[in-house]
Parts: structure tokens; sequence; C-alpha cells
């Protein structure tokens, strides 16, 4: 890249993604990726099978803050393996992307000097003459004014050489002769935008880790880039198993519609993940082990198929593979039969539970944390907030319950079955109900969905 380019950085090619992601935690403490907490140690396939026999594997499942710990410290390790290095991006296809260089100005902001109102500049003491011509944005420097000189100039036009002020619309009149008088006292400089007032070309703007932002956006245009280097999105495949789905059209003859076909790929993406595909593969173990050993994802996400019924083939297949289980069933409802696995050092697979809301819980168990790792994004802030009702909680597990957020309390949603989606369809959050539930006005951890989050986290391209 040349001096004076539009890329982002001009030492990109000196960094990979895991330079980015230690810049990243390092603004966030030890505990943002759950640096401070055990990892649980990885098992072989086959060790344990939590959520098929659920009392008999229960104290194999792994507890839910440290499932989300390994989701993330799997994810390091898969960016440290693939060793991909950050790429250039064209502005329209940034959004939501981590910069992988610090934003530098490639111009001065004002590049020149520029009239911060539409009106007049003026020239020395008045009342003036004004020229006939005026000065419209995006045209030449206009002649130097002389003292008792005006001319019309539009908001964001160059400002003549030797313009002592720009007078407003509002604030000038005009007399028979066609003279300029201020209706007002006038300062030296006055709706003058100087150049290099925002910044001056080589200022630090953003730092590396940066999300970017449609303000982001609009900076960078605004600094002369076309393209922003960044950390690119991560790639996820989605897997629908299961023979009893409907595509379309009403329930019937025992089958029902798919949930979560509809519904994962803009998760994913809210996510931050680039979907390659979505496939609907049905109860077939000899589907499923051609299509993850095809898959080039970074990602695969499987829906169904993680307990231990006649058609559940994700275990055995996982097993075929010689995959590694990272988590094998979590301490969570819904979602216990959730599972994590690495089938290559930088490619994993989660498998979400059928049911639609146990499938949302293993989404943001483990699919998260993970993607959130991979795209090199800063881990969220937590916050509680009382709850306004009690809501009753498993014995050993933590719960994942739809709220809305109301003032400064958090009020529980009906339909949170593990097959409802109901009440998720009106939440603005889960909220983590730790074992044994908790009061109404107990302080609860609380998970924001992608689309009910500040930022950037809205968008869903």
């Amino acid at each position: 890249m040349t001096p004076g380019g539009t890329r982002a950085g001009q030492d990109a090619e000196d960094l990979d993604i895991e330079e980015v992601l230690a810049l990243v935690n390092e603004g966030h403490g030890p505990s943002a990726h759950g640096d401070s907490v055990p990892a649980p140690t990885p098992r072989p396939h086959g060790s344990g099978r939590s959520g098929r026999a659920a009392e008999d594997g229960h104290h194999r499942a792994t507890p839910w803050p440290d499932a989300r710990e390994t989701a993330a410290r799997a994810a390091r390790a898969a960016v440290k393996a693939a060793r991909r290095a950050p790429v250039p991006v064209p502005l329209d296809a940034a959004l939501g992307l981590t910069l992988a260089t610090p934003l530098t100005a490639l111009t001065d902001l004002p590049s020149f000097d520029t009239s911060a109102m539409d009106g007049w500049a003026i020239a020395g003491p008045g009342p003036w003459a004004v020229r006939e011509e005026g000065v419209l944005a995006g045209h030449a420097e206009a002649a130097a004014l002389t003292d008792g000189e005006a001319v019309r100039i539009a908001t964001g036009a160059r400002i003549p050489p030797d313009t002592t002020a720009v007078l407003r619309s509002e604030h000038g009149t005009l007399d028979a002769k066609g003279r300029l008088h201020a209706g007002r006292d006038i300062e030296p400089g006055q709706d003058i935008r100087p150049r290099g007032q925002e910044c001056r070309t080589g200022d630090h703007l953003l730092a590396t880790g940066t999300i970017v932002t449609p303000a982001v956006l609009g900076v960078a245009a605004a600094a002369g880039y076309d393209t922003l280097t960044a950390v690119p999105r991560p790639r996820v495949e989605v897997l629908v198993l299961g023979d009893e789905l409907l595509t379309e059209g009403l329930p019937h003859d025992g089958k029902i519609r798919d949930a979560l076909g509809p519904m994962l790929p803009p998760w994913l993406r809210a996510l931050g993940a680039e979907v390659l595909a979505v496939r609907r593969l049905g109860d077939s173990a000899r589907a499923l082990h051609k299509a993850l050993t095809a898959s080039r994802a970074d990602l695969v996400v499987t829906t169904g198929g993680t307990a231990a019924g006649p058609v559940d083939h994700v275990h055995p297949t996982l097993e075929r593979m010689g995959a590694e289980l990272l988590v094998d069933g979590v301490q969570v409802r819904p979602g216990h039969p959730m599972l994590l696995a690495r089938l290559k050092e930088d490619q994993h697979l989660v498998g979400l539970p059928g049911n639609p809301l146990a499938a949302v819980s293993g989404l943001l168990t483990l699919a998260e944390p993970l993607l959130r790792t991979l795209a090199a994004r800063p881990a969220p802030e937590s916050y509680t907030l009382p709850l306004k009702e009690a809501v009753h909680g498993h014995p050993r597990d933590t719960r994942l319950v739809p709220v809305v957020l109301r003032g400064d309390h958090a009020v529980p949603l009906h339909y949170h079955g593990p097959a409802m989606l109901r009440g998720m369809a009106a939440a603005d959050a889960l909220a983590v109900v730790p074992p044994g539930g908790a009061r109404a006005g107990q302080e609860t951890a609380l998970l924001d969905l992608p689309w009910a989050a500040a930022g950037i986290e809205v968008c869903f391209t």
C-alpha cells in the first residue's frame, strides 16, 4: 500500500488474529474470557454422556459458567492453530468486524477551512459589498476577499482566503443598494471550521480491537479509508437434524415445523458469524458424517440428536470421527444435553438440543463465547438487575429464563419451557438464575440478546 493509501494500518501483514485477540483481552482484564477460571479437563469421546441418563450422567456435566469459559478457551486455541491473518475489508462489508490495526487519520479533518453555516464569508468590518457568484460545497477555492467584501457561502464550502468570519444567513440583511449588514457582533473566525479541527494527518483515531459500528464507518470514510483491516468473520455451517421437521405449512401427521432453521442463521450473524450454509439432513448418521467430514467451517452447529435416542446420531458420529469432547452436557436448564467438540485443531462443533428454547440456551452458552473469541470481540460487560417476581430454580442447575426489562427491574416471562419460544420472542434478555432459584427483588445476572443490546449487536448483516 502506497503512502496515503486507504487501508487501516500500514503493518497489517505483520499481525495475526491471536495478537489482536491478546490486545482485546488486555483491555478487559483477566476474566474477560475466563482466564482466571480453571478449564475442565477435556475428555475423549465416550467417557461421559450427560443428559442420556439424567441423574447418572449429571455429575459429569459441566457447570454453566465453566462451559462458557471452555468455549472461549477452545476458540483461543483454534485461533492460535489456524494462524489466520486479518484481511482488508471494504467499508460496506466491515460492519460488526473487529479492527485489526489502529485507525490513524490519512488526512486532516477537515482538510481545508470550511464554513460551518449557510451565510456570507466576510472580510474586514461591514457593511460589505456582496459578490454576484456564491461559493458552494465541492467547488474549487474562491478568489481571496478584500476588506469590505462578502460572498454567499454554503455549509461545507471552502473558505476564501483572507476571510474574517462567516455571517449566518439569519444574522445578516441586505439594504436597498445590495450591501450586507450584520444584525449582531461578529468575532474573528466565527462559524469557520479550521483545517485539522477534528484531527491532523497521522493522529490516532481508534485502537486495535474496536468494533466497527456505523459511526466507525463514518469516521473511517471521512479520514480517507476505502477498506479496513479487520478480523474476518468466523465461518459457520448449520446442520438441521430430524425427519419430523417441516419447512412450510401446518404441522400434520406427527410432523412439526422447523423453528431452528429460520432462527439460527440470523442469530449467528448477529453474533458476528458468516453463515456458509444451512443443510437439512434428517435423521441420517451417514449424511451427518459426510457433512461433518466435508465441512470447511470454523464452527459447525447441529440441532437435535445430542441425547441417546435411537436416531440421535451426534455422539456416535463424533466418536467415529475421533473428535474430542470438550463439553458433554451442561448443568443448565433448558439445554442440558448440549455439547462442544473439537473436530480439528481449528474446527469445532456445537451440538444444540432439538427443543427450540433449549437450543437458544446452547447457542448462548457455547456458540456465543466461541464465536465472540474467534471474532476477537471483547466480552460483554456483565450486569445485574433485581427480579420483579420470584423464579423457581433447579436444585443443582443454572436456569436461563426470558425476561423483559422494565425500569430498574427484570420481569420474568411465562412460556419458558424447553420447547417454547413464545416467551423468548418477547424477551429483552435472559436471567441467569442460580441453582435453587431466585426470590423477588434478588439481584440476578442478565445476558442481553444481540438485538436488544446497545451498539453494533443490533446489526444483522
